[in-house]
């Protein structure tokens, strides 16, 4: 059962439309960017990142005075900082998230790396807050994306962790609500074979990771008690990659419930075959067609 009628009601509906605006979800590494990229590039689309406007609207300031702290125990640089001689700034772009995911972390051992775990959490609950802000700042952007720029179409390019700060179950869910009342959402499902690769790609190079705060704490405990590591004890990395999997499983009913409560799903295969504008057009219409009753 639907929480809310599609913005777009048929195929014909969305391939008619005068201004066409979804919103892509679904796990980091299946495509969103690289989908919403193409669509810039053929012009007439405003293109969205959650992340981008996480890391710079709502933790920008966070993220530069973490690089301050680190900075001002090198003397040199402590004396250049304190006399304004030079400006330390985080360079995040929609394709270099670094900045942000670096100030998120690992938890685990200070000696390599890791942040206690009591901080972790603190800047869990920062990124939250963020990304439920970014998010609700998306429907603005539709609009001011067509008055300044003179953009008809608008792709929002959701981060991997949005099926963390909404309940896909809740019909008053005033996240999804506000998404789905200016977008049309797009999840973007990954087979198994998809999410094999995404394991071995993580493991080769594990990425800090936006969590649920229930699934954090049990992911955490599970950890502790299956190793028999003290807090300050833990391998960021070697964490990362055993509660990377574990999210995975985590996430995909949530990502399912809100394509089938509040939107279309189309496969990872799809979105990777789409070559431009028009294939994008005809692929979310065979998804509005498959999605009919």
């Amino acid at each position: 059962m639907r929480h809310a009628p599609l913005l777009y009601d048929s195929p014909a509906a969305w391939e008619t439309a005068r201004a066409r605006r979804v919103a892509l979800f679904g796990m980091s590494g299946l495509g969103k960017t690289h989908l919403a990229s193409l669509l810039r590039e053929a012009g007439g689309w405003f293109h969205y990142s959650v992340d981008y406007r996480i890391g710079t609207r709502y933790m920008g300031e966070l993220i530069a005075d973490s690089f301050k702290r680190e900075a001002m125990r090198v003397p040199h640089l402590a004396r250049l900082l304190r006399s304004d001689s030079i400006y330390i700034a985080s360079n995040i772009t929609f394709h270099n998230l670094a900045p942000l995911s670096t100030y998120l972390g690992k938890p685990g051992d200070p000696e390599k790396g890791g942040l206690p775990i009591d901080e972790y959490r603190r800047r869990q609950a920062e990124h939250e807050e963020s990304e439920i802000s970014a998010l609700l700042d998306a429907p603005k952007f539709i609009e001011k994306a067509e008055e300044i720029y003179g953009y008809p179409h608008f792709v929002c390019d959701t981060g991997g962790s949005i099926c963390e700060v909404v309940d896909p179950d809740d019909p008053d869910d005033r996240v999804l609500q506000a998404l789905a009342g200016s977008m049309l959402l797009v999840w973007i499902e990954g087979s198994e074979a998809h999410r094999e690769e995404l394991i071995r790609r993580f493991r080769r190079a594990p990425k800090p990771m936006a969590y649920q705060p229930a699934f954090l704490t049990e992911t955490w405990e599970a950890y502790l008690a299956e190793t028999g590591c003290a807090e300050d004890q833990v391998d960021p990395d070697t964490f990362a990659i055993y509660a990377y999997g574990r999210a995975l499983a985590h996430r995909r009913p949530r990502y399912a419930a809100m394509a089938r409560h509040w939107g279309v799903s189309i496969t990872a295969e799809e979105a990777a075959g789409v070559t431009g504008e028009a294939s994008f057009v005809a692929l979310i219409a065979r998804a509005l067609e498959r999605a009919q009753p």
